[in-house]
């Protein structure tokens, strides 16, 4: 990984154009050939982003300034960065990561909705677990009854940051011509309003699921109510 603390102005083109004035700012290049642009604040989020695959060429421009050009392979957009001091540039080498390890229930959930892909909407067929993608594993990639591609993020909380780590995982998914179209289902034991909104907002299904329903101690069917 490459981190570099610059003053940089920075102009994204694409489905749509963005532009970030001049301003100190964290450039961070993964070895996932991923670029971002963060400022020293808004959390875990960039300000924008270059998702893999994409390419980053360094140059200069015809007064000297230091540009980097990152354009995606498979689609028009583009950023580029215009550098006008440095302040910080080094490389770390992080080796492999070994992933998030999910806490007992979460897992448990995870392999019960795998044995119980009907839960999660009729005609549902699990294709694989953990279901690799180039910034992380989508915990269950389905087929509905149509054949569609279903990608399934599941939570026992389901908040916003959930449905932003389901939306990375879709936009990469989507490139796939295997694949695509993929819908996106966010599955979790409760799932709060704003998660919700931002959900319907990216098009992606919201599913509540009864853990003990699925490990089978809370049996409907037992219900006097």
């Amino acid at each position: 990984m490459r981190l570099v603390v610059a003053r940089c102005q920075v102009d994204y083109a694409g489905r749509l154009t963005a532009h970030l004035p001049f301003a100190t700012r964290l450039l961070m290049v993964k070895s996932d050939g991923s670029v971002l642009i963060h400022s020293d604040g808004g959390s875990y989020k960039p300000l924008n982003w270059m998702s893999p695959p994409c390419k980053l060429i360094e140059g200069t421009t015809e007064d000297g300034a230091i540009e980097w050009k990152v354009a995606a392979r498979k689609t028009d957009d583009t950023l580029r960065i215009l550098i006008e001091e440095i302040f910080h540039d080094s490389a770390h080498d992080l080796g492999v990561d070994p992933g998030l390890q999910k806490d007992g229930v979460e897992k448990h959930l995870q392999e019960l909705l795998a044995e119980h892909t009907a839960s999660l909407g009729e005609g549902m067929k699990l294709v694989r677990r953990e279901f690799m993608t180039a910034i992380g594993p989508v915990d269950l990639l389905c087929k509905d009854a149509g054949g569609g591609s279903v990608a399934v993020e599941i939570k026992r909380r389901g908040d916003i940051d959930g449905v932003e780590q389901l939306t990375r995982y879709l936009e990469l998914m989507n490139r796939d011509s295997h694949l695509s179209p993929v819908r996106g289902i966010f599955a979790a034991q409760e799932i709060k309003p704003q998660a919700r909104t931002l959900a319907a907002d990216r098009g992606i299904e919201c599913v509540v699921v009864d853990y003990d329903a699925l490990r089978g101690i809370d049996d409907p069917s037992l219900r006097l109510f």
